[in-house]
C-alpha cells in the first residue's frame, strides 16, 4: 500500500471493518470504532472482525491538532471494506474531500455497510447516500443539516438511526451504542453483551432514546436507579409491572418515569420490554428450542407476544434468530 498498513490480519473470510481518518477528525469516534470492532476477544474465543484504519494522507492532523495519526492504509483499503465507517469532524462546513466521498460511494454501489458517528451524517448526505433516507447526527447540528441536506429524514432526537445498510449515531457515548448495535445484529445479545461487559458500558441502549438526557449523574444517591434496575433485572421472568418497579423504588408511577426519562432517555415499559426480549435472545442463542419456554422465562408471557415483541426489537422472528445465532 501507498502507505502505512492495515491492522493485523484476521482469519479469511471474516467481516472486514474499515474506518477512514481524514484530516480533523474527533479522536473519541475513532476509539469507539477501535475498541468495538478491532480488538482481540479471547474472552469469546473467536474473533469478530477483520480491522482496518485508512487515510487519504500519509500523515492526518487529528482534531484540533492534538495528534498526528500516521502508519495506517491508505484510502484504497476501502475497497475491500464489508462495513466501511466513515469519517466525521466538528468542522461541518467545510466540505470533504472529493476522494473520500467517491470511496464511499463506490461502497455504497457495491453493496457495503455504511456507518457515521455524529458528523459522519455530514460526510454520507454529501456523497448523496442518504437522499430519501433515514439519518441522526449531534443535535447542535440538526439545522445546519437540515439546510443542507433537505432530502434527508433527520431524526434529530435519537441515539442512533438503524436504516438497513446506512447507520447513523448521534455522537460522541452513542457511537458506543451503535457499534454495539452492530454487533448485536451480526453475532447476536449473547456476544454484544460480552463486548458491552467488556467495555464496562450499557449491553442494550435503544436507538429510539433521546440524546440528550436532562441527569445523567443523580442528584441524590437515593434517586438512582441502579438498585431498582439490578432488582428487576433479577426477576424479568415475574410478571412485573411498572408499579412493581415504582413500589421497589418507594416512589409514585409518575416519579420513577421522571427518574427513567430522566436517568436513562426512556420509559420503565420500554426499558423492561427491551430487557425481556435481550433475554429471550440469549435464551434461545443458548440453545432454547422451545419458544413457550423462552417467553415464559424472559417474562414475554406467550410464543405469540415473544414472535410480535422479537421482530419489533430486532427486525426478525424467533425461528430466523435461532438459524442465524442459534448454537450449530
Amino acid at each position: 500500500m501507498p502507505h502505512g498498513s492495515s491492522h493485523a490480519p484476521r482469519p479469511a473470510g471474516a467481516h472486514r471493518v474499515v474506518v477512514v481518518v481524514d484530516a480533523n477528525s474527533n479522536p473519541f469516534e475513532l476509539g469507539c470504532a477501535t475498541e468495538v470492532f478491532g480488538l482481540r476477544r479471547p474472552e469469546i474465543g473467536r474473533d469478530l472482525y477483520e480491522f482496518a484504519l485508512c487515510s487519504p494522507e500519509p500523515r492526518t492532523l487529528m482534531r484540533d491538532g492534538f495528534f498526528t495519526l500516521t502508519g495506517v492504509a491508505g484510502l484504497e483499503a476501502a475497497e475491500a471494506a464489508d462495513t466501511l465507517i466513515v469519517p466525521n469532524r466538528p468542522d461541518v462546513e467545510v466540505p470533504r474531500r472529493p476522494a473520500v466521498l467517491d470511496a464511499v460511494r463506490r461502497a455504497h454501489a457495491r453493496g457495503a455497510r455504511l456507518v457515521g458517528f455524529c458528523s459522519g451524517a455530514f460526510t454520507l448526505a454529501e456523497a448523496g447516500v442518504l437522499d430519501g433516507r433515514r439519518a441522526t447526527a449531534h443535535w447542535q447540528w440538526a439545522d445546519s443539516f437540515r439546510a443542507r441536506f433537505p432530502s434527508v429524514r433527520l431524526e434529530s432526537d435519537v441515539l442512533f438511526v438503524d436504516d438497513g445498510d446506512i447507520l447513523t449515531a448521534a455522537g460522541s457515548a452513542a457511537a458506543l451504542d451503535l457499534g454495539l448495535h452492530i454487533v448485536r445484529r451480526d453475532h447476536g445479545a449473547e456476544v454484544a453483551t460480552a463486548v458491552s461487559r467488556r467495555l464496562v458500558f450499557a449491553a442494550h441502549r435503544d436507538g429510539g432514546q433521546r440524546q440528550f438526557v436532562e441527569r445523567p449523574v443523580p442528584d441524590l444517591p437515593d434517586e438512582s436507579l441502579a438498585p431498582v434496575l439490578a432488582w428487576a433485572l433479577e426477576r424479568l421472568d415475574a410478571p412485573l409491572s411498572v408499579a412493581d418497579l415504582a413500589a421497589r423504588a418507594a416512589v409514585s408511577p409518575a416519579t420513577l418515569h421522571r427518574r427513567f426519562r430522566a436517568q436513562l432517555g426512556t420509559t420503565p415499559l420500554a426499558w423492561l420490554t427491551a430487557e425481556r426480549v435481550a433475554l429471550a435472545c440469549r435464551l434461545i442463542e443458548r440453545g432454547e428450542a422451545r419458544l413457550e419456554v423462552v417467553a415464559r422465562r424472559s417474562g414475554l408471557g406467550t410464543a405469540a407476544r415473544l414472535r410480535t415483541l422479537m421482530r419489533r426489537e430486532t427486525g426478525i422472528t424467533p425461528s430466523a434468530y435461532r438459524t442465524r445465532f442459534g448454537r450449530r
